[in-house]
C-alpha cells in the first residue's frame, strides 16, 4: 500500500492511501488536505504546494531539479533542506512518505 501522511503546521496528522504514480499534490488535492493551494495545478510555476519531507524519507526520493530548487526560493514560508514541492514528488508502489505542510502558501 502507497501511503503519505501529512502533518499540518499545528501537529494535526492525516494519513491518507495514495495512488503508485501520482503526486503528494494530487493526493493532497484529491482528498482536501489543508495546506496545500495548488494554484498551478502542479504545472511548476507557483510553489504553492511547498513542502517539508519527514528527513528520513528524503534520501528515498528522486533529487529535485533545477526548475524545482529555484522555485523553492519564493515560497512564502522559509525555505529548508528538507523542502520540496509536492507537485515533484511522484510516489512509488509502497512508499510511506511524512510531509508536514507550511503554516501558509501564499
Amino acid at each position: 500500500m502507497t501511503q503519505v501522511t501529512f502533518t499540518d503546521h499545528e501537529g494535526a496528522t492525516r494519513a491518507l492511501d495514495a495512488t503508485p504514480g501520482d503526486s503528494v499534490m494530487e493526493t493532497a488535492v484529491r482528498n482536501g488536505v489543508p495546506g496545500i493551494v495548488a494554484e498551478c495545478g502542479g504545472s511548476l510555476s507557483c510553489a504553492t504546494c511547498h513542502v517539508y519531507v519527514d528527513a528520513t524519507d528524503l534520501a528515498a526520493l528522486v533529487p529535485m531539479e533545477e526548475m524545482e530548487d529555484e522555485m523553492l526560493w519564493g515560497t512564502a514560508e522559509d525555505r529548508t533542506d528538507c523542502s520540496r514541492l509536492s507537485c515533484q514528488i511522484r510516489l512509488d508502489e509502497g512508499a510511506h512518505l511524512h510531509v508536514t505542510t507550511p503554516a501558509t502558501q501564499v
